[in-house]
């Protein structure tokens, strides 16, 4: 009796697996979009300063030695708003919300990290990680270098680590360096931060909202 039982249940077990399976197949998968923020993370990234070696003959190069410098941001969305900077006196007041700088995104202060030291505006950045904040004006916007602490998890409690823009405190600031601007071609639909014009030696950092570019010129600099 028990030799019979053993293949019958066995079958069982091989019939499930394969309702399972069939189930799993006819399920939709989850949407990407699923659980997806209001204002996504991005990353800007380049690399400076490395060598494209090639290993061995007919193998092709690779990168290597590179040093990384990195933005990460909030990237909002304009989701059908218009002229999102202002105008005249209420120039930066929507994007700000009440803060004193832009947080340069949206949510978690914008961070920069850098493995090598930078020349902005001539004044040298040492190596390390930064908050990034912009004091906009119609016509002349500052980008700003912060060693202030920041919140990782937004705590309405703490009124002196910095959640995007709120709380900064200019007796932090490393550096502050013009930023050129120009009209895009375009509207960005949301908020861009990217290397542009790179060379071994630097390029700059640019920031793209709307119709609006901001960008400041850069270079590396020797340890």
């Amino acid at each position: 009796m028990m030799k019979i039982l053993v293949p019958i249940g066995l079958a069982l077990v091989v019939i499930a697996v394969l309702l399972l399976a069939r189930q799993a197949q006819q399920t939709p998968p989850a949407p990407r979009t699923a659980g997806l923020p209001a204002s996504p993370r991005g990353l800007a990234a380049t690399q400076v300063g490395g060598r494209w070696v090639e290993s061995k003959p007919g193998a092709g190069t690779s990168y290597t030695d590179g040093k990384w410098i990195t933005v990460d941001y909030g990237r909002p969305i304009l989701r059908g708003r218009q002229d999102i900077f202002g105008s005249g006196a209420d120039y930066g007041k929507k994007v700000n919300a009440g803060a004193p700088v832009w947080r340069a995104g949206a949510n978690q202060t914008t961070r920069l990290r850098t493995d090598v030291p930078l020349v902005l505006a001539g004044q040298t950045l040492p190596p390390g990680e930064y908050s990034v904040f912009v004091d906009l004006k119609p016509d002349a916007w500052t980008l700003i270098l912060s060693r202030q602490p920041y919140q990782r998890v937004y705590d309405p409690k703490n009124t002196t680590d910095t959640w995007g823009s709120f709380n900064y405190n200019a007796s932090f600031d490393v550096l502050r360096a013009p930023m050129t601007l120009t009209k895009g071609a375009w509207s960005v639909n949301q908020f861009t931060i990217e290397f542009v014009n790179m060379t071994d030696e630097g390029g700059a950092l640019a920031m793209l909202w709307e119709r609006d570019i901001a960008s400041v010129d850069f270079r590396t600099a020797a340890r």
